[in-house]
């Protein structure tokens, strides 16, 4: 959630991320107004319970001729007690209801708009030109025996699928090429949960306008994770960490679940949107001065990937209005799709500043001695979309696919050949 003293401090800064992200601006007054009614109605309660207790005091000490009108009083101040102390908990309520609602402020320089208002930052590598006419991953994916989606719909439903023989160990050496690189960097290896608490996803800003993107399983009141990025956020929930260790920087691997509800009739060919994935996630606790520059160190990482795959692709800083509740600056990786000849996300890092801490009660020890949030930065290092461009990008006329040279030795091949070729 979002600092009340800092609102309070510079509403404009809400009103104007607000405006970025195409949301009602009036939501700062509206904050400011209940805060303000919470703080009066408390020194009100705290008020007259002092005064309650002073004449509780003046009671045993009264003459009996004043003690009847004291105790007319004590009970007058105590129905006076209980309402103000209602009123204070009523606003109080009403307050953490709209700041639950409210986003994380977008961060200064970000652009202005919707989904298709984002900025290119940097193109790398050209698209590959073919002298035939190159497959997409799905008809690559059944000719190397790699993908089968009539199973998986058959199994489980559409947008499921089987990876097999070299899909699977494709995406095992992928994963394990990217936790690799995050440890190498500095990174503690996860295997984390993948069913959580309700407090850990709401505490992430999950359970928001995106609620019903996410399974849950009623009967046990847990939730199955769209991203490592829960459980590791709420690894330190409640806690002060020493201020000396940060920045904490955690990488996981996990299954991945979302029920892509809104989706209808998208990317419904193949694996690029599906409802189970594998995903490799860095995540970081540090201090909030720092978040800037270890949102850049988060980026580099994930071009690093790229690069080391050899993919085409491109930089973009995301539009306020497609940021998500929690982030406050987000860059997208996307690499160029041939078939579709357009470049499609691989990779998303988002600097979600203290807006996760303040809900999970993350602190770290500051030099004056006292807690303060710490902030959470996440970006994605590998996931099994990756196969696609992996795939479209290295083939042959042939349908072979050849394996790029960093990938070789945690594949243990040089090329993925089909299976019916002699």
């Amino acid at each position: 959630m979002i600092d009340l003293r800092a609102l309070r401090e510079d509403p404009e800064r809400l009103r104007a991320s607000q405006r970025a992200r195409g949301e009602d601006p009036s939501v700062a007054d509206r904050l400011l107004d209940l805060d303000s009614g919470r703080r009066s109605a408390l020194t009100r309660f705290e008020t007259l319970r002092a005064e309650q207790k002073s004449v509780g005091k003046s009671v045993s000490k009264a003459s009996p001729e004043d003690r009847e009108e004291l105790l007319t009083k004590a009970k007058s101040l105590a129905a006076e007690v209980k309402e103000a102390e209602a009123e204070a908990g009523r606003l109080a309520e009403e307050l953490a209801a709209v700041l639950a609602r409210v986003p994380n402020i977008v961060e200064e320089g970000a652009p202005e708009g919707g989904v298709d208002d984002f900025r290119v930052l940097e193109t790398v590598g050209a698209p590959r030109e073919f002298d035939f006419t190159p497959r997409d991953h799905l008809e690559l994916g059944e000719m190397l025996g790699a993908i089968d989606m009539e199973r998986g719909a058959k199994v489980s439903g559409s947008r499921f699928y089987f990876l097999t023989g070299v899909g699977a160990q494709l995406e095992l050496a992928l994963l394990n090429m990217a936790m690799n690189q995050a440890v190498a960097a500095g990174f503690t290896a996860m295997i984390p949960p993948v069913l959580v608490k309700p407090e850990t996803m709401e505490g992430t800003g999950f359970l928001g306008e995106h609620a019903d993107e996410v399974y849950r399983l009623a009967a046990d009141d847990l939730y199955l994770v769209g991203t490592s990025e829960v459980p590791l956020a709420g690894y330190h929930a409640g806690e002060i960490l020493p201020a000396d260790a940060l920045p904490n920087r955690y990488v996981g691997w996990s299954p991945c679940f979302r029920r892509e509800a809104g989706s209808y009739g998208k990317d419904t060919r193949g694996i690029i949107r599906v409802h189970q994935f594998n995903k490799v996630e860095m995540f970081v606790y540090t201090h909030p001065d720092q978040a800037h520059e270890e949102h850049k160190r988060l980026l580099a990482w994930e071009r690093e990937m790229l690069d080391k795959l050899e993919l085409p692709y491109r930089v973009v800083d995301i539009a306020g209005g497609d940021l998500g509740t929690s982030a406050a600056r987000k860059y997208d990786c996307e690499a160029w799709v041939p078939t579709q000849e357009t470049y499609r996300e691989l990779t998303s890092t988002s600097n979600c500043t203290d807006f996760q801490t303040r809900r999970l009660n993350v602190r770290f020890r500051g030099e004056d001695g006292k807690p303060r949030f710490a902030a959470t930065l996440n970006g994605t290092l590998a996931t099994t979309r990756w196969i696609v461009a992996i795939l479209e990008n290295h083939q042959q006329e042939d349908g072979s696919v050849v394996v790029p040279e960093a990938l070789r030795p945690f594949l243990g091949r040089d090329v993925l050949e089909p299976l019916n070729k002699k």
